[in-house]
């Protein structure tokens, strides 16, 4: 998603010349189909489609070789001198590129397209891959069900077809037959820091690297301010019942880290029935054991219905100290659940909690006042 950030960028300088998808791979790749690079006229580009043992070549012939329009290109990255498909490299696979000039309204459609994901804009985009006979054509499907955009000479059937091919999941995709090549475009992940302390900074900067939309939320109006999150799209005084806290969706994630007791109750209680695909609490696990017991009270759910919805202790078992190191283990995390690649985790279960009650020292978390609530 950084990527289609730094495209977006670029496009708007108005200096794109070229605009390149990967489209399909064979054996090896660095990149998945959808991955994208935009060229501008100093040779300067945004994006990637391999480890860059391809862009250098790329950027060179490509404006070239779309003299006459949007083409295919196929490169390999296997070592063989002798190959027919040039540029092997060793890394062990064939790539097909589809490039086509920046100046079209096709690729202002798909541009605009990636634009509109940034915004929140989930749209569906069919390319006609170019043939011989026949030039690209391409149409973007909203939200809704409606086409935003479809290229002249595009046939009623070939639409409805289209309809039909663009159910994928976010941010799959797919070539239907040899000819049409349907990407998802999704938006960007959305991550919600519940807590405005000195260890929210790296978990702001590694999300804004991965280019996720960042909010950071905190009761406190000394802390929660935009200066200390320079790359958070927003700094927000919230408390549990704001509608900020109140709007948080189900494909959203959140990391509860306030370290204020009082203030973590409240949130964790509002934004469990919230269900956001990722619900991360900081603290030792005694801590985390109480507080899940009295959200459970406060909502009349099982402590086991809490506990199937939180991650606790937050973040991957990955070592280190620190709160660059955590906030590795944090993002890590969110990004393997997000992305429904999560192995074994180390959060609460309710017998871990019966136990940290039983054991009968997790009252010493409770603070009549913690230190950051102190202006």
């Amino acid at each position: 998603m950084r990527e289609i950030r730094q495209i977006v960028r670029l496009w708007h300088q108005d200096t794109a010349t070229v605009f390149v998808t990967l489209v399909r791979t064979e054996g090896s790749s660095y990149r998945r189909p959808g991955a994208h690079l935009l060229l501008g006229q100093q040779g300067e580009y945004a994006g990637t489609i391999s480890g860059g043992c391809l862009e250098a070549e790329v950027v060179r012939k490509a404006a070239w070789l779309v003299r006459g329009g949007a083409v295919m290109e196929r490169y390999s990255t296997m070592f063989d001198d002798t190959a027919e498909i040039p540029f092997g490299l060793g890394c062990g696979g064939v790539v097909d590129l589809l490039l086509e000039p920046a100046d079209t309204p096709e690729c202002h459609a798909v541009l605009k397209a990636l634009e509109g994901a940034l915004a929140g804009d989930e749209v569906t985009v069919l390319t006609w891959l170019p043939r011989e006979g026949r030039g690209l054509k391409r149409a973007v499907l909203a939200a809704n069900g409606d086409f935003a955009y479809a290229s002249a000479g595009l046939t009623e059937a070939e639409l409805v077809e289209a309809r039909a091919a663009a159910v994928l999941p976010r941010g799959e995709f797919e070539s239907v037959g040899t000819e049409v090549f349907v990407e998802r475009i999704a938006t960007p992940q959305r991550l919600f820091i519940l807590g405005a302390g000195d260890d929210a900074k790296p978990v702001v900067s590694m999300a804004a690297l991965l280019g996720w939309s960042v909010s950071v939320m905190d009761g406190r109006a000394h802390m929660a301010r935009a200066e200390r999150f320079p790359e958070a799209e927003q700094v927000i005084v919230a408390s549990a019942v704001s509608r900020e806290v109140l709007a948080i969706r189900p494909d959203d994630a959140v990391v509860l880290m306030s370290h204020s007791y009082e203030q973590d109750r409240e949130l964790l209680a509002a934004v469990l029935p919230l269900r956001p695909k990722y619900l991360g609490l900081l603290g030792a696990r005694r801590r985390s054991s109480l507080l899940v017991s009295e959200a459970a009270a406060t909502l009349g759910w099982t402590v086991g219905e809490c506990c199937d919805r939180i991650f606790a202790p937050v973040g991957l078992d990955l070592g280190g100290d620190g709160p660059e190191a955590i906030a590795l283990a944090v993002i890590a995390e969110v990004q393997a659940c997000c992305m429904g690649k999560l192995g074994a985790s180390r959060r609460l279960s309710s017998e871990d909690v019966e136990r940290h009650l039983a054991e009968g020292d997790a009252g010493r978390y409770l603070q009549a006042q913690c230190a950051l609530d102190r202006a």
